[in-house]
């Protein structure tokens, strides 16, 4: 487990699957991620139980971001993906879901930090890069505040309510 004494990252758990269904059921979040349809329980609650964590075979690794209270008890509060891991350019993407309840508390920018941190001194990796849609003030905010900068704009690159939109490519030299 990866921790600041505030949040931590931990591995995907069985117990998230009902958390999962829940964020990737809403609709208002899919035009940030891939997501074009709900997902089943049955769907979650398989890849919950069938995820591999080895980021060197899968090129990813799912983490649950939790927060933890003063007496030590813990609340999932969003996840973070590492994706496309490319460990032959020390190189990886991120992307992050707060909560809409734990937004804007400066939790997304501990994650990104300890997930940074992480990538450096675990994976040896040299950048990670994020995607942000143009509209997407919040995330382009936070993704800044964590020391990614725009280094290009994809033209058209986002498809939302029938219309294509721009989206920013950030960087974060580790």
């Amino acid at each position: 487990m990866l921790t600041d004494g505030t949040i931590s990252l931990r591995a995907l758990e069985p117990i998230d699957v009902d958390t999962l269904y829940r964020w990737e059921n809403d609709p208002a979040v899919w035009g940030v991620g891939l997501t074009l349809a709900p997902y089943s329980r049955k769907q979650l609650w398989d890849y919950v139980n069938n995820y591999d964590g080895d980021i060197y075979a899968a090129r990813q690794l799912r983490l649950m971001i939790d927060l933890i209270n003063t007496e030590g008890m813990t609340q999932t509060i969003g996840t973070l993906d590492l994706y496309d891991f490319d460990p032959a350019n020390s190189r990886c993407g991120v992307g992050i879901l707060i909560d809409s309840n734990a937004r804007r508390q400066g939790y997304g920018l501990r994650a990104l930090n300890l997930a940074a941190d992480y990538c450096r001194s675990r994976l040896s990796l040299h950048q990670l890069y994020c995607i942000v849609g143009e509209e997407n003030a919040a995330s382009r905010r936070l993704f800044e505040k964590a020391g990614f900068k725009i280094s290009g704009r994809l033209k058209s690159w986002l498809m939302s309510g029938g219309r294509y939109s721009e989206a920013y490519i950030c960087q974060k030299f580790l």
